[in-house]
């Protein structure tokens, strides 16, 4: 007998007294999980449970006997100690806000934020890495400032793997099942209790998704979950892992993010007129929200894609286009042929979204090309990928210079109070006020630092390196018990680092470009670094590798056993099962964070700025964010961004590069101490770090940057194309089709200027330009010269465009256009003229073959 269907199925939920379900609203909102004294309240309850539960006050209320409830509720001390939280969550969730004091016109905006990973807090466990925990810190922030956000992600039963080492150091993966009821999720359900879904059409079957919600501070997120008993054995396992399975797996629960994401939103009555795709996962959202506008307003698909694509956002974090998803034409044909024939495409006019070039019919579908195609406004992830990632997709608009590519750059940055420590906080408070919480991205907030003095800010640096010593010890042992270690070898844990001892810290998805073992490959000059005497070095590392990237897991096993050598035994620890509190011990303990990724590899990195936050210095390639942070006294850059093709000879240079910094600079600034064995000059570069990193990069000045340059603009464009039943939009779809069908005729006949070889800096040239337009209406027409400095090939390099005025009509079609140019600078100039259709109400308008070059 099959008894699943015959269990009646209920729910067991602590029994609390009016008094302690505040403690229970409290466990059920992650604000808990940035706020300390929050955090001081659980811990208060049962610190060893707290521990057991891995910080889950969902789980801890839920295990406690009702004995202990009834006592909290007789505790004073920790009843006045809930009151006090309590009161500070409401003041939390009805303060006035930054956005709302900045924007309190623009009621209307409403932005969806879709991930495939969010990371809040260990205790969530759906995460893997920097992606993951990069979207959680985007949506504490928009909390903070009050931005009108949702998010968008799926709920994993296994999540990412745990990890352990076997003795030989191999990493091994286990898959814990998530408890979902004992988790800070609650199911969303219609006005009977019954549970909502979504459901989406797979070939031969229909598939349902339940919809949960997290609440984030003033932001719910809402995560989809396929484990239900009606859909196959197959489609219960989309949810099952995160970045498991193959291709088809990927297809299907991308399919379920995007097109299910919109359907779970609209299904809760909310309609976001701004999409964010936090990477190319998500991006067949896009194609769900044009089919229900085609539906709403009984339009075409090109009018619909118009007023979308202007409410749609793009950030891509990769910088090589193979870690980017390409699915082959069958797969989308399987899933999505129907889908597609709904929205009145062809086979070919489908397949060509997500090829950069639509008619190579050899070309994958690519989930990026997808989301670039349709999204108004796309970026990078600092100002260095944002060049890459130009590089990359240039082939997506052919007839454009790289400079003005629609691909922007955001720096990433994390939400500071949630990697701070306790203490560096309360350290803050006392010397900067509460404006470093209030007005985080003020310069001259952060300057205060300097007033901090140096004995205080050491000391409470101190006590972090001292806590993460002690976290290290009790790791170590826990490790070495689980693989069947000798008393003896867990006893040596004991003396496992010195607290003194200046720390250096890598941890990071072993990935082979981020070189975790660059450190250990010249072993006799990182045996005189640790040992020495006197000033004496110690190393802690952590991070996994995909199951799957098994050169990735012998970077692992080669520092796990090198850490066994009698040399280095007490010196260097590898943590295993790297997740969000291990990284909180390390960021706010180490002196040094090291990051050694081969340039241009990492998109942008964050970790190394949550150890800024905290007072510890960065040592790192110029790579990804710290391009933008390096200033030369507030950190060590290693090289000066050179790359060079042989990959060998590059490890060797910046190996020998990383050994002078250590040797020559780093070790002697830190042990250069006074009579009161305080370290200046080392906490000078503290400050500096502190002071110009802090205010910089943050998830508030990253949200903020997306709110203004993005959001709102966007949130204009598809406002403008929207009103009057999609007018502007139908507008611009017919006016784009006709301008395609006219452009063919149009052509440059000719440039004058009064140019002599030598111009004096200052002079202005007068350019004139003929063009027959053909039959496009003069209004229709952007004539534009490009003119900037010139290169060593003769290629103009970050041009200006200069508009030109039509002037008079020639006669046969021919209009004369004509403007000057200013010679601001001196060198070799030149400029090109261009032209291209211009919208009477949208300006200028891009489109692939639009674009004509003198």
């Amino acid at each position: 007998m099959d008894f699943s269907k015959i269990i009646h199925r209920f729910t067991v939920v602590p029994s609390l007294t009016p008094e302690l379900t505040r403690l229970q609203k409290i466990a059920y909102n992650l604000w808990w999980t940035w706020e300390p004294e929050a955090r001081e309240l659980f811990k208060r309850i049962d610190l060893e449970l707290w521990h057991t539960v891995r910080h889950n006050p969902v789980e801890m209320l839920g295990t406690l006997q009702q004995t202990n409830l009834e006592s909290l509720a007789t505790d004073e001390g920790f009843m006045s100690h809930l009151a006090h939280v309590d009161e500070k969550l409401k003041e939390y969730l009805s303060g006035k806000t930054w956005y709302e004091k900045a924007y309190n016109s623009e009621k209307h905006l409403k932005v969806a934020y879709f991930s495939m990973e969010f990371g809040f807090h260990e205790s969530l466990p759906i995460y893997s890495g920097g992606l993951g925990v990069l979207s959680g810190d985007h949506l504490k922030s928009a909390s903070d400032l009050g931005i009108p956000l949702v998010g968008i992600g799926l709920l994993y039963r296994q999540g990412y793997f745990r990890q352990y080492l076997n003795i030989e150091g191999w990493q091994q993966e286990y898959y814990p099942e998530n408890d979902f009821y004992n988790l800070p999720l609650r199911l969303e359900r219609d006005a009977n209790r019954v549970p909502l879904y979504v459901e989406l059409d797979f070939p031969g079957r229909k598939i349902k998704a339940h919809i949960w919600r997290v609440q984030i501070g003033r932001i719910p997120l809402y995560l989809l979950d396929t484990n239900l008993e009606e859909n196959t054995p197959e489609d219960r396992e989309i949810t099952a892992q995160l970045y498991g399975g193959d291709q088809e797996l990927r297809i299907r629960q991308e399919i379920l993010l995007g097109i299910g994401g919109i359907r779970a939103l609209h299904l809760l009555g909310i309609e976001p007129n701004i999409c964010h795709m936090n990477e190319g996962h998500a991006a067949f959202l896009a194609l769900e929200r044009i089919r229900l506008l085609m539906e709403e307003k009984g339009v075409k698909f090109h009018e619909a894609k118009e007023a979308v694509r202007a409410g749609n956002v793009f950030t891509t974090h990769t910088p090589v286009e193979a870690g980017i998803d390409h699915f082959p034409a069958e797969l989308l044909e399987k899933y999505l042929g129907r889908y597609y024939r709904t929205l009145g495409l062809s086979r070919e006019e489908f397949l060509g979204l997500g090829r950069q070039n639509p008619h190579n019919h050899l070309e994958p579908f690519c989930m990026a090309v997808l989301a670039l195609k349709l999204a108004e406004h796309s970026n990078g992830v600092s100002e260095l990928h944002g060049e890459v990632s130009r590089k990359m997709w240039k082939n997506l608009w052919p007839e454009l210079p790289d400079e003005h590519l629609p691909l922007a750059s955001i720096t990433n940055g994390v939400h500071a109070k949630t990697w701070l420590s306790y203490d560096m906080a309360g350290l803050f408070t006392r010397y900067l006020g509460t404006r470093w919480l209030e007005d985080p991205t003020n310069h001259g907030v952060w300057r205060r630092v300097s007033r901090i003095p140096d004995a205080e800010l050491w000391r409470t640096h101190e006590r972090g390196r001292e806590r993460l010593v002690a976290f290290a010890r009790e790791r170590l042992k826990a490790q070495l018990t689980q693989v069947g270690a000798t008393p003896k070898e867990i006893a040596a844990a004991e003396e496992v680092f010195d607290p003194e001892t200046l720390t250096i810290g890598f941890a990071r998805r072993f990935a082979t470009y981020k070189r975790g073992t660059l450190l250990l490959r010249d072993t006799e000059r990182l045996k005189k670094l640790l040992n020495n005497s006197s000033r004496p070095v110690q190393i802690i590392f952590a991070g996994k590798a995909h199951p799957a990237d098994y050169e990735g897991k012998e970077l692992i096993r080669q520092i796990v056993q090198q850490s066994k050598d009698e040399q280095f035994r007490h010196k260097v620890v590898f943590i295993e099962d790297y997740d969000m509190s291990v990284a909180r011990h390390l960021v706010q303990g180490v002196d040094v964070w090291l990051n050694t990724p081969r340039r241009p590899m990492e998109a942008s990195g964050t970790s190394g700025m949550k150890v800024a936050f905290n007072g510890g210095l960065n040592m790192s390639v110029l790579d990804g964010w710290w391009c933008e942070g390096y200033r030369g006294n507030n950190g060590w850059a290693i090289g000066k961004g050179e790359v060079y093709e042989d990959i060998e000879y590059q490890n060797e240079v910046e190996t020998r590069a990383m050994y002078d910094l250590l040797e020559k600079e780093i070790v002697p600034l830190y042990y250069d101490r006074g009579p009161d064995g305080i370290p200046r000059g080392w906490i000078a570069w503290m400050k500096n770090s502190l002071q110009s990193l802090c205010p910089v990069f943050s998830t508030d000045r990253m949200v903020q940057e997306y709110t203004e340059r993005f959001y709102l603009q966007s949130y204009t464009q598809w406002d403008r194309l929207y009103e009057n039943n999609l007018a502007l939009a139908a507008d611009t779809a017919k006016w784009k089709s006709e301008i395609h069908k006219m452009w063919p005729k149009v052509r440059i006949e000719g440039v004058e200027t009064n140019l002599t070889d030598e111009v004096t800096i200052g002079s202005k040239i007068a350019a004139n330009a003929r063009v027959f337009i053909g039959d496009i209406p003069l209004p229709s027409l952007s004539v534009e010269l490009y003119f900037g400095v010139l290169d060593s090939r003769g290629n103009i390099v970050g041009g200006e465009l200069i508009p030109l005025e039509p002037l008079d009509d020639l006669g046969g079609g021919v209009h004369r256009f004509g403007g000057k140019l200013e010679c601001r600078f001196c060198g070799r100039h030149g400029f090109l003229l261009r032209v291209m259709p211009k919208h009477k109400e949208l300006g200028p308008v891009y489109e692939p073959g639009l674009v004509l070059w003198g």
